[in-house]
């Protein structure tokens, strides 16, 4: 049994959602956030990468979080985000190259996080968890949703389907990249509880994206218990902000590699050395190459493009994880062949969405070598969690990324 309960959310007016909505706070670094929020003085980027209003050297700073508080609470003196009258479900639809995903935005409970009815398949690193809690807590609040997924039930798309026909969505915009947004408050208390009792029958969350922001939003939460040991489970610092996508709904693009170098080896012999474990075909001329099935890779390899198919026997098709191409690849090629051996904390080693296309891998390959995969399903992802397990890193980019300005939900007042 899943926990999605409605929440007030403070959020911008119409007239201006498009001015304070912004990407999410970790796509950008120092510069680049600065030049998303020049002359705007009411966009998202000042509350959620309030180094934009210290400085670079500062973002980790007390004095940058104290700003992002600062920050929030003149936010909504100047309107720019107010709050809702009474709790709410939000329906969050984006549309990107046509595909539509929609979602529910709710919040689940801390608790469920540590019991494993939401269930995890990432690792986090502590420095970015303590990034995150300081914010929460300086903030009071969850400024960015968490992104969860969960296996499709039918009355839950339902009431979605039945509200959106029967009202108009109160945000309706395209953001610069080319992503169209909207939002259906519901406030309809049947349909609350109808949505409510839905998610009850569902089994098990899943974290889509944004690990590192449930493992602080469970901190804070901790936090906020030991500083009110009468705590009843009611309060809203038990709960975390989510967008809560069905499975079917979401798109899971290609995550590819790049290596600086062959490892001392010169390309006939690392072409000797990978043909012991894959089939290597020269791929069609004019193109980078895009696998087009599980277990093949496209590789390029000074300037060229070939195709790789992984060889019988040299991976588990049964095991949740050696079968994804990612822990192919690493147990097959870049581990034994490139000295790759942890992929985390490799400085030779990089990786690129699929958002950035084929041309970066071979713009970037240089004297060394880089690998097009396919990209890994939902249902691979519930597998892998399902079974407990952690998923080799870097192996999920979704698209589109949840819009970060367009609710924040407070854990205190």
């Amino acid at each position: 049994m899943a926990t999605i309960r409605p929440f007030a959310a403070l959020r911008p007016p119409k007239h201006c959602v498009e001015q304070v909505s912004c990407l999410p706070y970790d796509v950008m670094n120092h510069d680049e956030a600065c030049a998303m929020a020049a002359g705007n003085p009411s966009s998202f980027l000042h509350i959620c990468r309030a180094d934009i209003d210290t400085s670079d050297e500062a973002i980790h700073d007390d004095v940058t979080y104290e700003k992002s508080r600062e920050n929030l609470a003149d936010f909504i003196r100047r309107g720019f985000l107010v709050r809702d009258a009474t709790p709410c479900y939000y329906i969050y639809r984006q549309i990107m190259w046509g595909r539509v995903q929609t979602g529910i935005v709710g919040c689940a409970s801390v608790d469920e996080y540590r019991d494993n009815t939401i269930l995890k398949h990432e690792l986090t690193r502590k420095e970015k968890e303590l990034d995150r809690i300081r914010h929460f807590d300086a903030c009071s609040a969850q400024t960015e949703p968490v992104f969860l997924a969960y296996r499709k039930h039918e009355g839950i798309a339902a009431e979605i389907r039945e509200w959106i026909k029967f009202h108009k969505p109160e945000y309706d915009f395209t953001s610069s990249d080319g992503v169209t947004h909207l939002l259906w408050p519901v406030d309809d208390p049947a349909v609350i509880e109808s949505i409510r009792r839905g998610f009850e029958e569902v089994p098990h969350l899943y974290i889509a994206d944004g690990h590192h922001r449930t493992a602080s939003s469970a901190a804070v939460s901790d936090l906020r218990r030991r500083q009110h040991p009468d705590y009843s489970g009611a309060e809203e610092f038990n709960y975390l902000m989510a967008v809560t996508f069905c499975d079917e709904d979401l798109f899971i693009m290609d995550y590819n590699r790049i290596v600086a170098d062959l490892n001392g080896l010169s390309p006939e012999a690392f072409l000797a050395k990978v043909g012991e474990t894959f089939t290597v075909e020269p791929a069609a001329p004019g193109a980078p190459h895009a696998p087009h099935t599980k277990h093949e890779f496209g590789m390029c390899l000074g300037g060229k493009w070939y195709v790789l198919r992984a060889k019988a026997g040299s991976y588990d098709e049964g095991h949740p994880i050696e079968s994804l191409d990612c822990a192919i690849l690493q147990r097959n090629l870049l581990a034994p062949i490139l000295g790759i051996d942890d992929p985390r904390t490799s400085p030779r080693i990089d990786f690129v969405g699929g958002i950035r296309g084929l041309g970066e891998l071979e713009a970037r390959c240089g004297k060394g070598v880089a690998f097009s995969l396919c990209p890994v399903t939902m249902a691979d992802l519930f597998r892998v969690a399902d079974s407990g397990a952690i998923m080799p890193p870097k192996s999920t980019w979704f698209e589109p990324k949840l819009r970060s300005g367009l609710f924040v939900h407070e854990i205190e007042r």
